[in-house]
């Protein structure tokens, strides 16, 4: 059987759908069908934000949102001027779908459910028209003169127009490696550190806010740090694991992390701290209350990581165990030993090189008439909406290029 379209989409998740809805919407004559791997769609997006769907961040401002893509940063900033995170608002919200703001910036449906976007985007196609065609497994491309032929398990298709959205699909990448494109391996990118040390091993839950680096690199972020049964998470390590995807990759996951519980405060800052409450404080026992801003449970671990007895006065201090214990608050550090995937959302950095992508029409410098959107593409986001607002520029981009066929 051969079944023909004007555009077949391979991959049926956000930057599939998103990319469908918005060509047919421009060109209302145009055929388009989703081929789909999986029995459903949407299935990522379902998972996404705890079940609540993140949809985009509230950065508003083009320059400031490419901040947050370790790999895509340059390329993103005219795109994101096309279309940024005030037009995916207002966009779900023609859709029906109004989205809300949580004070971290990250935005979701009022709702609080991932269901909302899969119904908007599911009732729109069948409204549309657009074919959702799920148990399709692309098997090969093929380019004729002015056709693309996609073979699946099932059946051949032929399009005018041929959009890939299958994001880190190993089989999709030989694919295309063997039709001529450079596919940058896929590393890990979003996860946490898996770390067996003494001073946390009781501390499950507590989080604090602490600037971490990884040593003998350049790489460091601030922000929350959250201490979990296998080791730290958080915000800041998340970022951490984003920048630095590929040098921990190249190294096997095997590492130092320095932590600086204070933040910015530096040795010298924190000893004088230290040396005033050994006067102000002095009968006081120095493992009681923290001093600074961090729960009390994760300052008596590092007084005790400073072989300081937590009962013992503040009068009572060495030289020392003064100087140790500025340290563990300033400059402790912790053997990585291993990741672990972040929640279910699985994000690789790796893809297309971006080098090959018209990033103003999401078109192949390769090949003409293949196009691109989300994660297939070497772009990769820190956590926070910004994996999706790339999906819904990217989407949105093709459909612009591709509404423009003519009869």
């Amino acid at each position: 059987m051969n079944s023909k379209y004007d555009v077949i989409i391979v991959g049926g998740g956000a930057a599939g759908f998103f990319s469908a809805i918005n060509c047919v919407e421009k060109n209302p004559k145009l055929k388009v069908a989703i081929l789909e791997r999986g029995k459903e769609v949407l299935t990522k997006v379902r998972i996404s934000g705890g079940g609540r769907c993140n949809v985009t961040h509230a950065c508003f401002v083009p320059n400031d949102l490419v901040k947050n893509y370790p790999r895509g940063e340059k390329e993103l900033r005219g795109p994101f001027h096309q279309f940024g995170a005030g037009d995916t608002i207002a966009w779900f919200e023609n859709h029906g779908v109004s989205l809300k703001t949580e004070d971290d910036g990250r935005m979701f449906p009022v709702s609080n459910s991932s269901q909302s976007i899969i119904d908007c985007f599911v009732s729109t196609a069948q409204k549309l028209g657009i074919d959702v065609l799920t148990g399709q497994s692309l098997q090969s491309i093929f380019k004729g003169d002015d056709y693309w032929k996609a073979e699946t398990n099932h059946e051949t298709f032929r399009c005018q127009k041929l959009v890939l959205t299958t994001g880190s699909n190993p089989k999709i990448w030989e694919l295309l490696s063997d039709i001529g494109h450079n596919m940058i391996t896929a590393v890990p990118s979003l996860f946490t550190f898996n770390v067996k040390d003494k001073r946390i091993s009781d501390l499950m839950g507590v989080a604090s806010n602490a600037t971490v680096r990884i040593k003998n690199t350049k790489l460091e972020a601030s922000g929350p740090v959250l201490i979990t049964h296998w080791g730290f998470s958080g915000p800041s390590i998340l970022r951490l694991s984003a920048w630095g995807a590929r040098i921990l990759a190249d190294v096997n996951y095997q590492f130092i992390l320095q932590i600086n519980w204070l933040n910015d405060q530096t040795f010298s800052e924190t000893e004088i701290v230290l040396k005033e409450l050994k006067l102000a404080s002095a009968k006081k026992s120095v493992g009681k209350k923290a001093p600074f801003e961090m729960p009390n449970r994760l300052w008596e671990s590092l007084v005790i990581a400073a072989r300081i007895d937590p009962e013992t006065k503040w009068a009572d201090l060495s030289k020392k165990q003064l100087t140790d214990l500025t340290n563990q608050l300033t400059a402790s550090e912790y053997s990585v030993n291993g990741k672990s995937t972040f929640k279910e959302e699985f994000v690789t950095a790796g893809g297309i090189n971006l080098k090959e992508v018209n990033c103003k029409t999401m078109e192949s410098k390769v090949h003409q008439n293949l196009y691109f959107a989300g994660e297939i593409l070497n772009i990769d986001a820190i956590t926070g909406g910004f994996n999706f607002q790339n999906a819904w520029t990217n989407g949105y981009l093709v459909a612009e290029a591709i509404s423009a066929i003519r009869d």
